[in-house]
């Protein structure tokens, strides 16, 4: 079962990276948040921890329900064109995308969490969910990306943490859904401020401005 959300995790992320439209990139990312939720909730399950039953409905409230909405809000008062703009397109991020998760397996097997175990998947998953969010951040002409490459990344760090160690102590986890949250807000009014001030949020025309 465990086996089958990862791979649902991993594929979610892969439609992000074929995603052109903002929107389709905040559904992936509820996707992607649902489906580490499943995977929490299993863990708390199999090892009876009231805290991982804590942990999975917050990541339910936060990653699930509250930043998407957040997001798609901030879209809408933006109002502007929903197109991503690609530096690299589609097609060829999709090539790329398995070629990150074939070296993200590598670093696992040399990190010394063998072949063919749950656990090492479960890093070979996270080190490849870290790559494609920086990969976005980076490929991307809005700066709007940036803000869900980070949750993207932070997504992937969390699945690495709860992968290695059983899960980070309860409360610097709370801390960090707190944490993610306030920058996931404060990230979408910076992106708010520089439409307002700029009449668009593509990062190659901001670059422009150096001088």
């Amino acid at each position: 079962m465990q086996g089958i959300i990862l791979f649902l995790l991993l594929a979610s992320t892969y439609l992000m990276i074929i995603a052109k439209r903002v929107p389709a990139l905040i559904r992936g990312f509820r996707y992607q948040s649902f489906f580490l939720f499943l995977a929490t909730f299993i863990a708390a399950f199999k090892e009876n921890q009231v805290e991982l039953y804590v942990v999975s409905v917050m990541i339910i409230l936060v990653k699930v329900i509250l930043i998407p909405y957040f997001l798609d809000l901030t879209v809408k008062k933006i109002n502007v064109d929903e197109n991503l703009g690609l530096f690299v397109n589609s097609q060829l991020s999709l090539a790329l995308a398995p070629v990150f998760t074939y070296y993200s397996w590598v670093l696992s097997v040399n990190l010394g969490f063998g072949q063919g175990t749950l656990q090492s998947a479960a890093v070979a998953v996270a080190f490849s969910v870290i790559s494609i969010g920086a990969f976005l951040m980076v490929s991307r002409m809005k700066a709007f990306t940036q803000v869900v490459g980070i949750l993207i990344m932070e997504n992937g760090i969390f699945l690495f943490a709860s992968s290695v160690s059983g899960g980070m102590p309860f409360f610097a986890e709370i801390a960090i859904f707190f944490d993610v949250f306030i920058s996931a807000v404060i990230m979408g009014i910076f992106v708010f401020r520089i439409n307002k001030l700029f009449t668009h949020i593509d990062v190659n025309k901001l670059s422009r401005l150096k001088g």
